[in-house]
């Protein structure tokens, strides 16, 4: 298989699904490759009816007999071949729905798994300092603040909100809400 940049390629030959004519070509893997075209020139044949289409089937054909029992064939698409195609998915060509903050990844549902990964592996830092971000627990705080010198000004932000007379009552001379 040829090789760009250590990278395998995607080499297609002799696609002819739909109005293709009996295309090959070869596509860079790891790099965002845009397809365009005027309208019918084959740009959703080669992308979902013939490259789409051979991943999802090998990657059905993957499965045990027992699981593929459970699932429709996806029939091959017509051409002689295809090598060095990663798994793949497809985004329907639609449009992104009512809400005007959609995105691929909302329409797809993998924002959801994204932001999951992120909270599980990510470690957040300060934008300003670059010091690692980290949970500290009631009694860790208490044990800072009690050691901040008598007289000193602080500032104690919170999420939580109560009532402002009890707060009075606890010895706060301040306090802003919403930024005021």
């Amino acid at each position: 298989m040829n090789m760009i940049n250590g990278n395998q390629n995607i080499i297609i030959k002799g696609a002819k699904v739909h109005n293709l004519k009996n295309i090959s070509l070869e596509i860079p893997r790891n790099k965002l490759i845009v397809v365009t075209g005027v309208s019918g020139s084959g740009k959703a044949s080669l992308a979902f009816d013939t490259l789409h289409a051979e991943g999802q089937r090998r990657y059905i054909e993957s499965f045990s007999v027992y699981a593929r029992q459970f699932l429709g064939m996806i029939d091959k698409p017509d051409v002689e071949k295809i090598e060095g195609l990663p798994p793949t998915i497809a985004i329907s060509q639609q449009v992104a729905g009512k809400n005007s903050r959609s995105t691929v990844g909302t329409m797809t549902e993998i924002y959801d798994f994204l932001r999951i990964l992120f909270s599980k592996i990510g470690k957040p830092h300060c934008p300003h300092c670059g010091i690692a971000i980290q949970k500290h627990s009631l009694a860790h705080i208490v044990k800072e603040v009690m050691a901040i010198p008598s007289g000193t000004k602080i500032f104690i932000l919170s999420q939580t909100s109560k009532k402002l007379e009890s707060l009075k009552e606890g010895g706060f001379n301040q306090v802003r809400v919403n930024g005021k």
